[in-house]
């Protein structure tokens, strides 16, 4: 889990960055304010959960159980359904797209659901 958490962390990490700066320098003149606060949603949930991931592969070391690998899973499932979601509907214009945002924002919710259960369990 350690190095899984880790590398996923560097990739969000580093997408996260390098979108948000295409963002604002290659898009800032190509997309409406609207839609351009809609792919800076997605870059803050991005890079917010790819720390979320770095702490967790900390953690990971100390927490037993199954659900530390959940909530690390659900994260990455998430950054993937919520902030790429967000990014497609903006990058297309396609509104149907944002029908799997809050699919994503469910999988980043039960991350965190999974990992205060983790917590709990501690005792």
């Amino acid at each position: 889990m350690l190095r899984s958490f880790l590398m996923l962390a560097a990739f969000f990490g580093f997408t996260g960055v390098a979108l948000g700066a295409f963002a604002a320098h290659g898009l800032k003149n190509r997309l409406s304010a609207e839609y351009l606060a809609i792919f800076h949603t997605g870059v803050t949930y991005q890079l917010v959960h790819a720390l979320a991931l770095l702490a967790l592969a900390a953690l990971a070391v100390h927490l037993p159980g199954r659900l530390v690998g959940w909530a690390g899973g659900l994260f990455a499932l998430g950054i993937v359904l919520f902030s790429g979601s967000l990014y497609a509907l903006t990058l297309s214009g396609i509104g149907k797209l944002g029908i799997v945002t809050p699919i994503g924002g469910a999988c980043l919710l039960a991350g965190w659901l999974c990992l205060g259960l983790a917590a709990w369990r501690l005792g």
